[in-house]
């Protein structure tokens, strides 16, 4: 009896531990060549992004989230980070220049996100 309790014991533990490695895997979370800063920084991916940010803009003032004023001014920061994206590719883009790139465009989008969302609406909109 002693045998069969201690051989069922041993096959749980066994069992047991075998989805706890196999679920040890993260996902998601690994650097492969298509995530974090070497996500390819080809010219079509400035161009991509430049664009969706351009798009969520005239978006906002389509929909009145974004004054003209408020729209004005976050197109003239994303058109300052084009000038300084092309001036990085003239030499090849680094590693720093590709870190710097992504925290100018996210805080653009923050920006973007942010004055949409401030109650501070179009000409003529009053809620």
């Amino acid at each position: 009896m002693k045998k069969i309790l201690l051989s069922i014991a041993a096959v749980s533990a066994v069992a047991a531990a075998v989805p706890a490695v196999a679920s040890a895997q993260a996902y998601g979370y690994d650097r492969g060549p298509d995530r974090g800063y070497d996500r390819g920084y080809d010219q079509d991916y400035g161009r991509d992004r430049l664009a969706r940010l351009d798009e969520r803009i005239d978006r906002g003032v389509r929909s009145g989230g974004l004054t003209r004023n408020e729209a004005w001014r976050l197109k003239g920061e994303l058109r300052e980070t084009a000038r300084l994206e092309a001036r990085y590719r003239r030499g090849g883009l680094n590693g720093w220049e590709r870190e710097d790139l992504d925290r100018r465009y996210d805080r653009i989008s923050a920006q973007i996100r942010y004055e949409r969302h401030d109650r501070d609406y179009g000409y003529g909109r009053r809620y």
